[in-house]
């Protein structure tokens, strides 16, 4: 099942290389953050941060999604000093790193010189399901997910 990409500019598609997860069960904020913060990085220190994230050594900063968060010890990342541990949405996000950078080296890229030239994240689908209350009642919760595409250019 194919999908379209969001990015609509003209990139040259030998030295480019796509990945994209779709229905990720990882929060929709975070995936925000994460494609906000990564955007024009290079490809090695958003993995090296992703990884770090997911070991709790460094926290994602929240820019956009920061409502009652607590400040974090250090110096402030992109502005601001406030920041959580998102180590689901960091684990998803490293294998679509992953998956990126594996896909370049199947092109032949140089994996040294690659960079985010777009990362962007939506709602998924969303799914109900019944959570048991009691003898006879029951609650509808639902768990929503996420779509996730990348794009990396060689330099």
């Amino acid at each position: 099942m194919t999908h379209n990409y969001n990015f609509q500019k003209k990139i040259d598609l030998k030295k480019s290389s796509r990945a994209q997860r779709e229905n990720l069960p990882i929060s929709s904020r975070y995936s925000i953050e994460f494609s906000n913060y990564f955007n024009g990085m290079k490809l090695d220190k958003a993995i090296k941060i992703c990884t770090s994230i997911a070991e709790k050594k460094e926290h994602l900063p929240l820019v956009r999604f920061r409502k009652k968060v607590a400040h974090r010890k250090g110096d402030a990342k992109r502005g601001v000093p406030s920041g959580r541990f998102p180590v689901k949405a960091a684990g998803e996000i490293l294998k679509l790193l992953l998956g990126v950078k594996a896909n370049a080296e199947n092109k032949n890229l140089d994996s040294d010189k690659l960079r985010i030239v777009h990362m962007f994240a939506t709602k998924g689908v969303t799914r109900t399901k019944m959570q048991p209350l009691g003898r006879i009642g029951g609650k509808n919760r639902k768990s929503k997910s996420t779509n996730i595409e990348v794009i990396v250019l060689e330099e």
